[in-house]
C-alpha cells in the first residue's frame, strides 16, 4: 500500500483498525516467548499470556463483531471496515497467531523443558509405575466428579459452560437401558487442576507433569462401562462475556449484576477450539450445535487451553529459568522517618513501581487506620485482592469509627464477582460503600485521608496510574503520588463529592477530570504546541500510554504534526494512528515496549513554550477514558520530580534498542535490534538504578 497521497485522501485510511492491532500487540508478547534470551520458564509465561489475552479478546472484540453482524450494520468504522471485513481480517490474523503459539510450544519450549528436567508425559510414554499412579489419581480425585452426559432425546446437547475443557465422545454399543449410545459430552471438573505433578519417585525427572486431559483420555472406557468408546476429543467454547445493565431499568446495581454474572458463561458462542485429531464429522456437529461457522474453529496441536500452563513456572523450582528475583526500594525520606504523615509534609513523593515499593501506600492506610488524628479515609476501589492488606486496614479503619468510603467499581471486567464481595464485607463493618456514577466506570486511582492537625483538617492525598492491588504493583510499571498540596486535596475532595453525591461539576485547581475537561485539555495542550510550531517556537510532545484510539486526539496529533511539532508516542497495546505517512504524520514516531513488566503507566508531556506541563493519569486515549468513566490526570509540579518523570518514565523508553518495537506507516512492528554503540533495555536500567537490588 502507498504510503503518501491515498492515505491522506481516504479519511478512513488514516486510522488504523483496532482488532488487527490489538491482535499485532499479541504477536508481539507471542515475540517474547520465542526470545531465546527470556530465560525459559518466562518464555511459556509469555505463551500463556498470550492464550490470555485471546481468550478475552475473544469473549469482547469478537462477540461485538458478531453482535454488529447479527444486527445486520454494514457501517464501517472509523478505520473504513465494514463488521463482517473486520471480522474475515480478524479470524485470518488470529487463525495464523494460534498455529504459531502451538509450533512455538511443541518445537521449541517444550523439547528445551524436556533437556532441563520439566517434563510434561505423554500417554505413549508412561511406565507401569506412572500409569499405576494416575489410574489411582483417576479413580480417587477424577471418576467422583464427572457426570458423563449421553446424547438422545432425554439428554439433549448440554449448556457447555464459557471456556470450560470439555470431551466429545464418540460410543458404539447398548447401555444398561438398552440405549444405543452415538455421543456423549463430559466435563473437565474446574475443581482439578489442568497440570498435574507427579511424585518423584515415578516421575524419573526432577519436575515430571501430567495433564488432566491426558488422564481423561487415558481413562474414557471406564465413564461408560459396557460400551465402546469409538473417539475422544477435547474442545473448548468461548462465549460472549459482556454485559449487560439497562440504566433505565437497574433499581440496585449490585443486585442487578448478580443477577447477571451467571449468564456470562452462558452467553452466545464465539470460538470453538477443538483437538488437532478430532475428526470433521465431529467438528460440523460442534459448530451447528453452537451455531458457529467454519472460520470459528480453532485447531489445537496439543492441549486446548494454553493458559493453563501458567501454573507450570510457579511449581518449579528452577532459579535460572526464571526472572532473577529483586527487592523494591523505598524512598529515602520513607527510611528515615516512621511517620507517613511527617514524610508527605516534609516533600511530595514520587514512587515508580515496581521498582520503588507499594509499601508506602499500604503504610499510609495503615497508620490512617490506627492514628487518632485520623477521621475519615475516601478510596477508589477498581481492581485489588479481596485478601489483600489494604482490605483490611479499611476494614480496621471503620471498625474502630472512623469515616470510611470506598467508591467501588463494580463493573470492573472479570472482577465483578470480587467486587461485590468486597463492598459486601466492608459495608458488614460499617464503611460507606457507593458504587460512583451509573453508565460512567470509575477508574481514577484516588485515596484521601482526612487529618485534623492544630484544629484544622489536611488532606493527605495518594494518586495513580494504577490500580490498588499489591500483586499488580510487582508485575506492572506505574506512578504514584503522595502530596499534601492543599489545592490538590481540594480537587480530590471535590472527585469524591460528584462521586458519592448530587450537584454540578465545579472547576478544579489541577486536575484534569472525565468526562468533563480531560479530553478538552489534552486536545488544548496539543493545538497549544501546534501554534508554537507555527509560531517558529520549539514544541515537542511525549505521550505514554496502553492505547490510543480517540479519533480527535488523533486528528490534533495529526495537525501537530504538519505544523512540525517533534511527537513520540509509546504505546503498549492498540494504536489506531498511524505514524510516518508523508503529508499527515511525518513527525510522529509511535513505539510499543513489550517486555518483563507490563508497561502501564501513562505520562503526557508538553514542552508548553519551556514551562514543560507534564500529567500522570490512569486515562488511555480512549472514547470511553475520555466520556464514560470517571477519570483524572494529575499534574507534577515539583521541578525535581517532574525532571525524575522524564528520566525515568519517558526518555530510558525513547532510547531502548532490545524491548522496542517500531510501528510503521501500516501498523506493523519492527523490532528495535541494538546497535554497535551498545544495548539498552529501559526496564534493565531501571531495575539496576532504583531497586535496592
Amino acid at each position: 500500500m502507498s504510503t503518501s497521497a491515498p492515505l491522506v485522501s481516504n479519511t478512513h485510511s488514516q486510522f488504523i483498525n483496532r482488532e488487527l492491532s490489538l491482535l499485532a500487540f499479541n504477536r508481539r508478547v507471542l515475540a517474547q516467548a520465542a526470545d531465546e534470551s527470556v530465560p525459559l520458564l518466562e518464555r511459556l509465561r509469555f505463551l500463556c499470556i498470550v492464550s490470555s489475552n485471546l481468550d478475552e479478546f475473544f469473549e469482547i472484540r469478537v462477540a461485538g463483531l458478531k453482535e454488529q453482524i447479527k444486527l445486520n450494520n454494514r457501517i464501517a468504522d472509523y478505520d473504513g471496515l465494514e463488521p463482517r471485513e473486520a471480522l474475515r481480517r480478524v479470524a485470518l490474523q488470529a487463525h495464523a497467531l494460534i498455529a504459531e503459539q502451538y509450533t512455538l510450544l511443541n518445537d521449541s519450549i517444550l523439547p528445551a523443558l524436556r533437556k532441563v528436567g520439566v517434563v510434561f508425559a505423554r500417554r505413549s510414554e508412561w511406565t507401569p509405575a506412572q500409569q499405576k499412579w494416575i489410574h489411582e489419581y483417576f479413580v480417587r480425585e477424577v471418576m467422583p466428579v464427572l457426570t458423563p452426559i449421553g446424547l438422545d432425546p432425554a439428554h439433549p446437547f448440554p449448556r457447555v459452560l464459557n471456556k470450560s475443557l470439555n470431551f466429545a465422545i464418540e460410543l458404539e454399543g447398548k447401555d444398561a437401558f438398552g440405549r444405543s449410545g452415538a455421543a456423549a459430552i463430559v466435563q473437565a471438573p474446574r475443581a482439578l487442576p489442568r497440570v498435574i505433578r507427579l511424585p518423584k519417585e515415578v516421575s524419573n525427572v526432577p519436575y515430571g507433569f501430567v495433564f488432566l486431559s491426558s488422564i481423561m483420555h487415558q481413562h474414557v472406557n471406564e465413564m461408560f462401562a459396557g460400551m465402546t468408546v469409538l473417539g475422544s476429543y477435547q474442545f473448548r467454547v468461548t462465549r460472549n462475556s459482556d454485559l449487560f445493565v439497562d440504566d433505565e431499568e437497574v433499581k440496585n446495581l449490585r443486585t442487578a449484576l448478580q443477577g447477571e454474572l451467571p449468564q456470562r458463561h452462558l452467553g452466545d458462542a464465539v470460538r470453538l477450539e477443538v483437538s488437532e485429531a478430532c475428526p470433521e464429522v465431529m467438528s460440523n456437529f460442534l459448530l451447528s450445535q453452537f451455531g458457529l461457522n467454519r472460520e470459528d474453529i480453532y485447531r489445537a496441536s496439543g492441549i486446548v487451553n494454553l493458559v493453563r500452563l501458567m501454573s507450570v513456572p510457579d511449581l518449579v523450582d528452577l532459579p535460572k529459568l526464571k526472572y532473577p528475583t529483586f527487592k523494591p526500594a523505598l524512598p529515602k525520606i520513607i527510611t528515615k522517618r516512621s511517620d507517613i504523615f511527617s514524610s508527605i509534609r516534609k516533600q511530595e513523593i514520587l514512587l515508580h513501581h515496581p521498582f520503588e515499593s507499594f509499601a508506602p501506600v499500604v503504610q499510609l492506610l495503615q497508620q490512617a487506620a490506627d492514628d487518632p488524628d485520623v477521621v475519615g479515609i475516601k478510596m477508589t476501589l477498581y481492581r485489588t485482592g479481596a485478601d489483600s492488606e489494604l482490605m483490611e486496614h479499611l476494614m480496621r479503619a471503620a471498625k474502630k469509627g472512623k469515616e470510611v468510603t470506598v467508591v467501588i467499581e463494580l463493573m470492573a471486567r472479570f472482577d465483578e464477582e470480587a467486587n461485590i464481595d468486597i463492598a459486601k464485607r466492608l459495608e458488614d463493618v460499617g464503611a460507606h460503600v457507593v458504587y460512583g456514577v451509573f453508565g460512567y466506570k470509575t477508574h481514577a486511582k484516588m485515596m484521601m485521608v482526612l487529618r485534623r492537625e492544630d484544629g484544622k483538617f489536611r488532606r493527605y492525598i495518594h494518586l495513580g496510574t494504577g490500580n490498588y492491588h499489591p500483586r499488580t504493583t510487582r508485575m506492572y510499571t506505574d506512578f504514584g503520588l503522595l502530596t499534601c498540596n492543599p489545592e490538590i486535596g481540594e480537587d480530590v475532595n471535590e472527585v469524591f463529592k460528584q462521586l458519592t453525591g448530587l450537584g454540578k461539576a465545579t472547576s478544579l485547581h489541577h486536575l484534569w477530570q472525565a468526562p468533563f475537561t480531560l479530553h478538552a485539555n489534552i486536545v488544548a495542550a496539543i493545538r497549544n504546541e501546534t501554534a508554537l510550531a507555527k509560531a517558529g517556537k520549539p514544541a515537542r510532545i511525549i505521550a505514554k500510554m496502553n492505547a490510543l484510539l480517540e479519533g480527535a486526539v488523533i486528528e490534533a496529533l495529526y495537525e501537530a504534526s504538519q505544523a512540525g511539532v517533534e511527537i513520540d508516542l509509546i504505546v503498549r497495546g492498540v494504536c489506531a494512528l498511524r505514524p510516518q505517512v508523508k503529508g499527515l504524520s511525518e513527525k510522529i514516531r509511535v513505539r510499543s515496549i513489550v517486555g518483563r513488566f507490563l508497561e502501564h503507566s501513562r505520562i503526557f508531556y508538553f514542552h508548553a513554550d519551556g514551562k514543560e506541563s507534564l500529567y500522570l493519569s490512569s486515562a488511555d486515549w480512549m472514547e470511553r477514558n475520555f466520556f464514560r468513566r470517571i477519570e483524572v490526570a494529575f499534574p507534577i509540579l515539583d521541578a525535581k520530580l517532574k525532571r525524575r518523570v522524564m528520566k525515568e518514565g519517558l526518555l530510558p523508553y525513547l532510547t531502548d534498542n532490545c524491548q522496542a518495537w517500531e510501528m510503521d506507516s501500516e501498523g506493523s512492528y519492527l523490532l528495535k535490534k541494538a546497535t554497535r554503540r551498545g544495548r539498552s533495555s529501559a526496564q534493565e536500567k531501571l531495575l539496576g538504578e532504583l531497586t535496592d537490588g
